[in-house]
């Protein structure tokens, strides 16, 4: 085992800021599709990771799906970015190496 650890890094809504996914507390999906992270702080600041809208609205376990994507990239090598995509009509997490 190498001791080397996994950052995994999620992309908010407009792509200019990138969380930490361990400083992530809490999710929220709210009714218009918008989802918000919480961060560990004592400030409890929001951050919102992808912006609503009522005609391409995620899926109602979409903050479930980040979830596990966090998880199964932190079973990976280096630093990785996840980040929301809707194409062709389908909401998913993609992520990259950092």
């Amino acid at each position: 085992m190498s001791g080397t650890v996994t950052e995994v890094w999620v992309e908010a809504s407009g792509g200019h800021d990138i969380v930490r996914a361990d400083a992530i507390v809490m999710l929220r999906l709210d009714d218009t599709g918008r989802l918000t992270a919480q961060l560990r702080d004592d400030a409890k600041v929001s951050v919102p990771l992808l912006e609503g809208s009522s005609d391409t609205r995620p899926p109602d376990d979409f903050h479930r799906q980040l979830i596990r994507a966090v998880a199964e990239l932190a079973d990976s090598s280096g630093g990785q970015l996840v980040r929301a995509r809707h194409e062709g009509g389908v909401w998913h997490w993609v992520s990259e190496p950092l």
